[in-house]
Parts: C-alpha cells; structure tokens; sequence
C-alpha cells in the first residue's frame, strides 16, 4: 500500500464543504497533526479519524504525545495496542507510552547480557538505559514501525498521527536523520542507549521512515493554529523547519476561529475583542503560512468530547436551529448546578502569599497552551513592580517570554535557557576538564559520546538547575514547559540526585542541592495553571499526583482565561463560560490547596503594562460581586 494516493471519498466536495470534509478529500495515507500546545490538534485529529472511517475508509488513529488525552475525547480506555472505537465502525486508536515502550526496549537490550555479564554490570546497563534518550528512542521505535514499516499496519487505509506540541514533535520528526548519522559515524559500538547492535539493526527502517517523511504522495502534516499571533507564530516556525526537513506537503487548519452572532450586543467588551484579536492575527500571518491550503473551524459553544461532538467539530455554532438549543440547554443546566459567579480569589492574592516568601523560586506547569507563560509573565512583571529583583526565564523549547514581557521593567531580568547554546556551553566545558588529560584515542571517544543525544538533555539540565540556586538570593519565575517535558525534567533531577550519592564531590554545589531545592515548599511555589475545560483539568489532576510522587507538593492552582467570570452575554460565549463552572468547582473543592481565577481579558497579555494589569483583574459577575473586568482596561 506504500505510495498510493486515494482518490477522493465520493464526488469532489461544493466550493462551501465542511472543513473536515475537505482534508478527508485530500487526504493521504500518512497525516499527522502538530502545532502548538493547546490548539485543538487531538480534536481535529479525532474528527477526520471520525470523518474518514465514516466514509467507508479503514483508520488507525495513533498519538505519540506523552500527555495523551486520545482517550477521554473518544470516550474509550485505549492502550499500545489498536483498540476499536465504538460507534465508528472502521475506527482503531492507540497510545504510545514512552515509558511502557522504554520498559520494553531496556528489556531487550539488557536480556542477551543477563546469564553473561556479573550483576552489578546487569544494573549499571539498566542504570545508563533509564534516561530520557532511551524513553525517546523507544517510543520512535515504535513510531517508526508504523510509519515505516507498510506491513505493520497494511490493514489500513489511513494511519493518522496526533502528535505532541511542538518541540516534541519537531524532535521526533528529526530523530530519523539524528539517529542514522549518529548510527554511521560511530565507531566504538557503544552509545547512551547501550550496544549499537540494536541501532544497527533498526538503520533501515529508519531510513524508510525518512523517506516515508517526505514524500508527499504518503505523508501530509497538518498544522493546526488558533487565530491568535502566538499560535500562528509558532506554526510558522514550524512549516520553516519541517520544510527545511524536506517535508512540504503541508495544510492549515485555523480552529476556534470566533465571530460573534449577529445579535450580540456591540458593548460586550469580551465578544468585540476576541473577535478584533482574531481577526488582526490571520490579517498578520506570515506570508508563507498564508499560501498553505487551509481549512476553518469554529469556535464551538461546548467541550468537543465523545465520537457525536467529534461529527460536528466543523459545524456553525450559531446559525442552525439545533447548535442555538445546545447553547441554551447549556446555559439552563449550568445555571441550575452552578450559577455563574465563579468564587474564586484573583491571581493578586496569590501573588501576595508569594511575595511574602521575599525570595525563592515559582514555577508555573500545565499541559501545553493553558497560558504558562502569561502567568509566569504576569507573577513576574507584578513582584518586580512590588520592588523586588525577579529573574523571568524558561525551560519550554516553544515559549516566547520576552515578546511576551517587552521591554518589561527595571527590576526585572529575561531570559530563556537555550538548548543549543546550553549544550555547546556543556561541551566546551567537558572538553575542557575531563578531556584535557586524554590521548587522541580518548579524546575522540569523548568527543564522540557527547554528539549523542542524551547531550542536550543533560546541558539543560545543568542550566536548570543553576537558574534553581538563583532563588536563594531574590525571586526566580520560571515558565516551564509542556508537562511531559516538564516531567522528564523533573525525572533527570531524581536520576541525577542519584549520582550525586556515589560520587557528590564530582558535580557542582547547584546541581547537588536542585532535588533538595523542588521539594523544599518555602524555597520552591509550584503552581498548577489549567483552562477550565476537562482535558486540562484532568491533565493537571494527574500532574499534581505526578508532582505528588516526586516529592513535590504543589503552592496552588491558577484557572486561566475563563470566560465564567468575563461578563460577556454572547451566546456561544456565554455557553462556554457557564460550562466551566462545573470544573471551576471541582478545582476548588477537590483539587487545589489554594487556587486563583483569570478572567479572559479584553486587552492582549502582551507587554509590562497589560500583565501587571492581568495579575491585578478579577472576574465580574451579573451580582457585582467583584470589580469589573473594564478595570483592566484603564
């Protein structure tokens, strides 16, 4: 089945089809669907499975994200393995588990050696395999096998891929070229993954998986965007690399796209902004994004969960007389459970508990796209203007702190921690140190050993926890990335607090105390940010255990950006925000020690003025029971 271009669904679909009716047309064997951390990719990527296998067309929906939310959108347990999908007849799914399939590919290389080699080589084998590289390189193991591999999966039609936000993704994408050089100009037959063997054997499907990539006939990326310039951005950066890769045969879907019923009233401040900020960010696209084929989704008045939300992702929320009951039904049953008044404090008193501190670190984590770096900016800008030395930074690949911050404030340092730079910083160094008094042969091992992957990993690391020590002295706010990178992060510090046991005097002093340092809660503030909508909800909760279990308990949680408390009366708006109540109060009263609400403001989070202006709002109510939101206005 490899190379075939399917001929379209029926008859070719009017100038007005749906959106996903037009990407089923055009659709290849291969799609994968990528973008920026919350944008909507898992839904899309589940309607066209949906919309495709509705059709008549035999699919295979596979998600390679650590964070995977395949599961509650489709309304099935799913596994590694393909599980159907009830009510879409046609329809498989499954989940990689980076961890289950590093379990697995440890198991494999380690086995042969198990009768052989002493014990305590058996354990440092299995030790030097529990990194993240191996995770990594397991779970594109199994990547590759679907991709590359046609009679894996030549019981299908369409293997669509949702992917992880975009750094993850852009990594995965990479590694087939990463590791078939890594594989060629190694000479010594080890590496960070253990004997090259099993590399070795893996080179042509490798290869095959790159050639998969980029041949257009096989193989189309989907770039899903918000109309939102941070999204947008990101997705160009994006269409640069992966054309960079040789992989062209790209697509747009603009999701969420809003515009506010002909009946709204034209002083609703939130509806006339969120229609304004959209429409400015696509007339700001980046002319290459521009020119890609591309498709619109509207913003829907409810949470797009189970296989009959996912058939009418791409409807009109609002004309049709079916999508204006939902909207009303919505808005009676939330107003029965719940009203509308939201009940929690603003982000300013949690920022008052911080600031009590007079130092230390806060961090703010959350599943891709809930507004971290908003609220990092927000919590940063705000302590700077209450007087105190802030250092702003980030671990997140994607994030954008300083367009973010601006110009930000006198009292205020931005920066970002560079994977490259970090790793040719590490680099130099150990070559510098442990390399100086190596002969040649050694020299080139060492030099060798650090073009692995796992490199970078460490470097950052190191970086990490550097910017940790800082907050000893004054207020360090990190933004931290998506939370499977984030998790990884957090698993390296472990990993390496164990080799501090062996050997403490062989590491420096910010490295050995950064464990002591995460679980320390008057020296580290985590806080927990979500959308008040069930997957980042969700996401958080299982987060927080995570956190839970690495001996970290979180400061707070932050609901950000709801519309409960925004004061709007457009329909499909209104219907949003009521529809967060339930899981407003689920934060409150199960989940969060202490929590915070954001309102969605009017004013663009962009800038030191507007984000000490976010951290200071509060939600308004039809009750008037706290300021209004036009206060952050003036």
């Amino acid at each position: 089945m490899s190379g075939v271009v399917f001929a379209p669904l029926d008859a070719a679909p009017a100038k007005n089809a749906a959106a996903l009716d037009r990407l089923a047309e055009a659709a290849t064997r291969h799609l994968f669907f990528t973008g920026k951390g919350g944008v909507g990719k898992t839904s899309v990527a589940c309607a066209l499975a949906v919309r495709l296998a509705d059709a008549g067309r035999r699919v295979l929906l596979v998600s390679t994200d650590p964070a995977s939310n395949l599961d509650e959108v489709l309304g099935v347990r799913l596994s590694a393995e393909p599980t159907e999908v009830p009510g879409v007849a046609g329809l498989r799914a499954l989940n990689i588990d980076p961890e289950a399939e590093a379990a697995a590919y440890r198991e494999r290389v380690v086995r042969p050696y198990r009768d052989v080699l002493p014990a305590a080589a058996v354990a440092s084998m299995e030790e030097q395999l529990s990194g993240a590289c191996t995770t990594e390189i397991a779970a594109f193991d199994r990547f590759s096998a679907l991709l590359g591999d046609p009679g894996a999966t030549s019981g299908y039609d369409h293997i669509v891929f949702d992917t992880a936000p975009t750094g993850h993704t852009l990594r995965l994408l990479t590694l087939p070229s990463a590791w078939t050089g890594f594989i060629q100009e190694n000479t010594t037959g080890v590496s960070c993954l253990g004997p090259l063997q099993g590399l070795e054997g893996q080179r042509a499907l490798y290869e095959a998986t790159v050639e998969a990539l980029a041949d257009p006939g096989r193989t189309t990326v989907v770039l899903v965007t918000r109309p939102e310039e941070a999204p947008i951005r990101e997705a160009e950066r994006t269409r640069l690399e992966l054309a960079a890769l040789g992989i062209r045969n790209q697509r747009l879907v603009l999701n969420g796209v809003f515009r506010a019923a002909q009946s709204t009233d034209s002083a609703d401040a939130v509806a006339r902004a969120m229609e304004e900020r959209g429409e400015r960010a696509l007339a700001s696209m980046p002319s290459g994004l521009a020119t890609l084929p591309r498709v619109e989704i509207p913003l829907r008045p409810i949470n797009i969960l189970g296989v009959d939300a996912l058939r009418t992702l791409d409807h009109d929320p609002v004309t049709p007389v079916a999508a204006a009951n939902t909207v009303e039904n919505v808005i009676d049953a939330e107003d029965a459970a719940h009203g509308d008044d939201p009940s929690l404090p603003p982000l300013s008193e949690l920022i008052d508990e911080l600031e009590a501190a007079g130092h230390g670190v806060v961090m703010t984590l959350g599943k891709g796209g809930v507004g971290k770096t908003t609220l990092a900016s927000a919590i940063a800008v705000a302590l700077a203007e209450r007087g105190h030395r802030v250092h702003l930074t980030t671990t997140d690949p994607a994030a954008h702190v300083a367009d973010t911050v601006g110009a930000g404030t006198a009292k205020l340092r931005v920066s970002r921690i560079d994977p490259v730079a970090e790793t040719r910083a590490y680099t130099e160094h150990v070559l510098e140190t442990a390399g100086k008094e190596l002969d040649a042969d050694g020299l080139a091992l060492l030099e060798e050993d650090l073009r692995s992957p796992c490199t970078e990993e460490i470097a950052v690391f190191h970086a990490f926890a550097r910017v940790v020590a800082e907050g000893a002295a004054g207020f360090v706010v990190l933004d931290t990335a998506p939370t499977g990178h984030t998790l990884l992060l957090l698993d390296s510090s472990e990993a390496y607090h164990r080799e501090v046991d062996r050997s403490a005097s062989a590491l420096p002093e910010h490295v050995r105390n950064l464990l002591p340092r995460l679980r320390d809660p008057d020296y580290t503030r985590v806080l927990v940010v979500t959308l008040a909508e069930p997957t980042p909800v969700h996401e958080a909760q299982h987060l927080q255990e995570d956190l839970r279990r690495a001996g970290i308990q979180p400061f707070g949680w932050i609901v950000n950006r709801s519309l409960a408390g925004a004061g709007t009366r457009e329909p499909v708006l209104r219907a949003r925000g009521r529809a967060e109540m339930p899981l407003i109060h689920v934060v409150r009263e199960e989940l969060a020690e202490r929590a915070a609400i954001v309102p969605w403001s009017p004013v663009e989070p962009v800038g030191a003025e507007a984000l000490l202006a976010l951290a200071e709002a509060r939600a308004r109510t039809r009750r008037g029971s706290a300021p209004e939101l036009e206060d952050v206005q003036r």
